[in-house]
């Protein structure tokens, strides 16, 4: 059952990521948004914003990373809305494959574009001035957080797109999780903020992840602010994994 469950999700990706690669227009319009954010902040507010020693590039890409992704995963649940309404799940269900795999494949898609976003993006702040002594075993860490992230952000997608009524709905579902980022400490300080805010900011997850993020590129000690973050990313996935293929079995039963 396990080698047909990898075989059927690895051919079903390949036919995602065919999809993906005929419409490139979706990634450079998932990148357009973020790299418009980063350009506006860093040269229209980055004066006015006091974050030290610290250059405001460095200061914000770990907040604009998470956009970038907030941002990806819409055109997850619309690939996925488009195939329950195309048909073509019916048509996998009469073929003798393993029904997760069609849900793993778009994940799995889904972690490839966001890749190629994220790529794009700190290619861009580069470019802007964006500079980090962090070695090795940090990016590593980095590249760790932010797969969860995308994983856990990915099932989420999976909900809309299984049980929306329409495409805009489909799509909808991101554009919080696109602005609550601005509602924490990655592109203020949270000191600044009014009491009941400032108390909302930093006590949700976008607050951690960047945090976590931002000293990993600074070489500073993380603390036990990267137990917060994986904290949050791994309860986000599992609570969508859970909710996503109970979605799954209704929407197929």
């Amino acid at each position: 059952m396990t080698t047909y469950f990898f075989g059927d999700t690895v051919v079903l990706t390949g036919r995602s990521l065919r999809h993906v690669t005929r419409s490139m227009d979706t990634i450079i319009t998932t990148v357009i948004t973020p790299i418009a954010m980063m350009l506006m902040f860093v040269y229209v507010f980055g004066g006015a914003i006091d974050t030290g020693t610290t250059s405001y590039v460095n200061y914000m890409l770990p907040g604009i990373l998470l956009i970038t992704i907030a941002s990806g995963i819409s055109y997850t649940a619309y690939r996925l809305f488009v195939d329950m309404k195309s048909g073509i799940f019916e048509r996998f269900r009469s073929m003798p494959i393993t029904r997760s795999g069609v849900l793993w494949a778009h994940v799995l898609t889904s972690m490839v574009a966001n890749l190629i976003s994220l790529v794009i993006v700190v290619g861009v702040a580069l470019l802007m001035g964006f500079r980090s002594g962090a070695g090795m075993p940090a990016w590593l860490a980095i590249s760790g957080i932010l797969f969860l992230f995308t994983l856990a952000l990915t099932w989420i997608a999976v909900i809309p797109g299984l049980s929306a009524a329409s495409v805009e709905g489909a799509g909808a579902f991101a554009y919080p999780l696109i602005f609550l980022p601005f509602v924490s400490s990655a592109f203020v300080p949270t000191r600044t903020m009014p009491g009941p805010v400032r108390a909302f900011a930093e006590n949700q997850p976008v607050t951690s992840i960047v945090d976590t993020i931002r000293r990993l590129l600074a070489q500073q000690p993380v603390g036990g602010e990267v137990w917060s973050a994986l904290a949050w990313c791994v309860g986000i996935l599992v609570a969508a994994y859970v909710f996503a293929m109970a979605a799954y079995r209704r929407k197929i039963s």
